[in-house]
């Protein structure tokens, strides 16, 4: 079967099925658009997200397989175990959530190339004011020095971006996101693409139609909106 690349209209909000997403590159289904808020709370209730280079058009996605992580079966070995105990950090949750978006565009590891570009950031800033994004955030000595953040949309968690300054911090804010969404009946995280550190803290891949039952699921898991409270966050790990 041909398969065909579709184009979003400004003025059109709805996305095609995602049995229509190409198989190379994996997951790409369009391309267009714009990211207002409403676009994109549409496309993350699809399990569709947005990822392009800063002079690339708008690459909309739903790949398969789909990386998530189940919070009953996050990892921690011996040695992170350890760091817990003596940690140096303080943790919070939507404190700084505009600082972390941009140190996770800076992040060193990404070699200067980053799909955080400043489009993408305010309208995940403005996602935030409106209650759907959402961040966890790291501090040594009063510095941010790691973090994370995401989407939510009822018990619905797609993860974006992590950075880290200092060794194991974003562990400790994955492990606060888990800590905090599982307390409230969420039962996985979804990673969107698998790499060699969300595979070491217990990620695994999952095919498509498993992941749009897990999603459907989460989407009719309404949760008490204190969740995302600012505040700080104990690890009881």
């Amino acid at each position: 079967m041909e398969q065909i690349l579709y184009q979003l209209e400004n003025d059109n909000l709805t996305f095609p099925s995602d049995n229509f997403a190409l198989n190379n590159p994996n997951g790409l289904l369009a391309v267009g658009g714009d990211l207002t808020p409403q676009r994109l709370i549409n496309a993350y209730s699809r399990g569709i997200f947005p990822w392009f280079n800063e002079d690339d058009p708008i690459m909309w996605w739903s790949p398969s397989p789909r990386a998530i992580i189940k919070t009953a079966d996050i990892r921690i070995n011996k040695t992170l175990k350890k760091a817990i105990k003596r940690s140096p950090f303080a943790i919070t949750v939507n404190k700084s959530f505009e600082q972390v978006s941009q140190l996770c565009a800076e992040a060193p590891f990404r070699n200067e190339e980053t799909w955080i570009v400043p489009d993408m950031q305010q309208a995940y800033l403005a996602l935030h004011q409106l209650g759907y994004a959402h961040s966890i955030e790291v501090w040594h000595e009063n510095e941010l020095v790691g973090g994370l953040y995401g989407v939510a949309i009822n018990g619905f968690f797609s993860g974006e971006s992590m950075f880290y300054c200092k060794a194991n911090a974003s562990k400790f804010a994955l492990l606060a996101l888990i800590q905090l969404i599982e307390s409230s009946g969420i039962t996985f995280i979804d990673c969107q693409i698998i790499n060699p550190f969300l595979a070491d803290m217990g990620a695994i891949e999952i095919n498509r139609p498993i992941f749009n039952g897990l999603l459907k699921e989460a989407l009719q898991l309404e949760l008490d909106k204190d969740i995302w409270l600012p505040r700080e966050l104990t690890l009881k790990y």
